[in-house]
């Protein structure tokens, strides 16, 4: 795994720890946290982006072009992203790639 690639995951990483924060602190009906959870998945799916495909191969569980597409979803669609969508991905599916993460950087 080069350089690069330990960086982006620990900006993902670091990125599922800050949403986890939000959805502990506060509602996520609330434009603010929403603001920031959504902000922060746009950075996940950058750091996806950059990822070696062969290395994600190791955790077929994550839809890791998913995550990328969503990303775009929410850096073009802003206008047209639903609050339930945003929220059930950072209670629901933020954790299982944190988790994942993990594995990948032998924590």
């Amino acid at each position: 795994m080069s350089r690069r690639e330990l960086d982006r995951l620990r900006d993902i990483a670091a990125a599922c720890t800050a949403i986890g924060g939000y959805i502990d602190r506060s509602d996520a009906d609330e434009e603010i946290v929403f603001d920031a959870i959504r902000a922060r998945l746009m950075e996940i799916g950058e750091a996806v982006k950059d990822l070696d495909p062969a290395m994600t191969s190791t955790e077929p569980s994550i839809p890791w072009s998913e995550i990328a597409r969503m990303r775009d979803h929410l850096a073009h669609r802003y206008f047209d992203t639903t609050h339930a969508i945003v929220t059930a991905t950072a209670r629901n599916d933020i954790p299982e790639l944190a988790r994942a993460v993990q594995r990948l950087l032998g924590d």
